[in-house]
């Protein structure tokens, strides 16, 4: 199975199921000599575990991890950091009714077409669950980062239909949707309690900032920072779409509306989002990505089953009615991984 690892020379990858023994991932290209604790690496895994609160899965794994190799004395030797984490609440008999059908927008069907085999226990390596070892290695990179002056903040911009209207960074993780506006997350927050007491899920938009980036940092054709980041965010198994600044705004603008004008003191506007031919402007860096509503929801719905034959499917199980709350410190760590790969391999091309 190709395509599991990620990055250049700051490089990850990724491994375990939904309902395996354990998941987590192995982090090489670490500088040396940084200070790094278990602990710091908690912190951000505790905002991706799930039973968190009424609006995701009551799944309960406490997602403690271990750092097995890569440390010495509390700091980072420069080998590979191995980080693992143990599956414990897996319930794989609540997939035994479905083992033989597909679920419709899960990966059912094209993992048995490409494989000839699959995990029908919770999507096995579709499933969400993967993205464990991606915090993990998220904050490692964010660490280093930190000593670069970067900061990456993401949240809920609209769940449900219900969009944020104003910003206030200071609420996100004050509220169970991780919204940037409480008057909307009230809200957010009953529309999606709503949803899962019919059975169904609904789906949002997360949009990250990225502060500390100089500008230069990106390269300029086929590796550009904006599509590295765009990458990132869609192999990210709910992402369905990103745009940067504008956006697809731009398609309804004029170009002296949508170019950024400069003067003395730098950039007037943010239209591209903080990058420019592949390559950072100085400006804070935003993009947006849209979430799917959740595939795995109790609504009966008309599926096929592995002999061609049609059925009905109501999937059970324990499930997020909504991905957007934890999906945030995942598209956080998958832009740190980005821009410390970058940096990596700016410091390499110049010496």
């Amino acid at each position: 199975m190709a395509g599991n690892t990620f990055g250049e020379v700051f490089k990850i990858t990724t491994f375990g199921e939904s309902h395996g023994q354990a998941v987590g991932v192995i982090v090489d290209g670490v500088t040396p000599g940084v200070e790094l604790t278990e602990a710091y690496i908690q912190k951000q895994m505790d905002r991706r575990k799930p039973g968190q609160s009424s609006v995701t899965t009551p799944r309960k794994e406490y997602d403690v991890i271990s750092i097995k190799s890569g440390m010495f004395e509390g700091k980072t030797t420069g080998t590979p950091l191995f980080i693992m984490l143990e599956n414990k609440d897996m319930r794989p008999e609540a997939y035994s009714d479905i083992q033989n059908a597909f679920r419709p927008g899960h990966a059912d069907y094209t993992y048995l077409q490409k494989y000839g085999i699959r995990d029908h226990r919770g999507s096995g390596r579709a499933s969400g669950r993967e993205t464990a070892g991606r915090v993990a290695a998220g904050a490692v990179a964010r660490k280093l980062l930190e000593h670069r002056g970067v900061q990456v903040v993401a949240y809920t911009k609209e769940l449900g239909g219900i969009r944020c209207e104003t910003y206030n960074e200071e609420v996100i993780e004050q509220n169970a949707v991780r919204a940037c506006d409480p008057d909307a997350a009230v809200r957010m927050i009953e529309r999606v309690e709503q949803l899962a007491a019919a059975g169904d899920s609904c789906g949002g938009i997360v949009e990250c900032r990225i502060r500390g980036v100089k500008a230069g940092l990106g390269e300029p054709v086929f590796d550009k920072l904006d599509a590295e980041l765009a990458k990132a965010m869609l192999s990210i198994g709910a992402v369905k779409g990103i745009e940067f600044g504008a956006g697809f705004a731009a398609a309804g603008m004029l170009g002296s509306e949508h170019n950024d004008e400069m003067n003395a003191s730098g950039f007037v506007s943010n239209n591209a989002g903080g990058i420019l031919g592949g390559i950072s402007t100085g400006n804070e860096i935003v993009f947006r990505i849209v979430v799917k509503p959740t595939s795995s929801i109790s609504v009966p719905q008309q599926t096929m089953n592995i002999h061609g034959e049609e059925q009905q499917i109501i999937t059970e199980g324990r499930h997020d009615p909504s991905i957007c709350p934890r999906i945030i410190p995942v598209v956080e760590a998958m832009a740190c991984l980005v821009l410390e790969d970058h940096y990596k391999r700016q410091a390499a091309m110049l010496g």
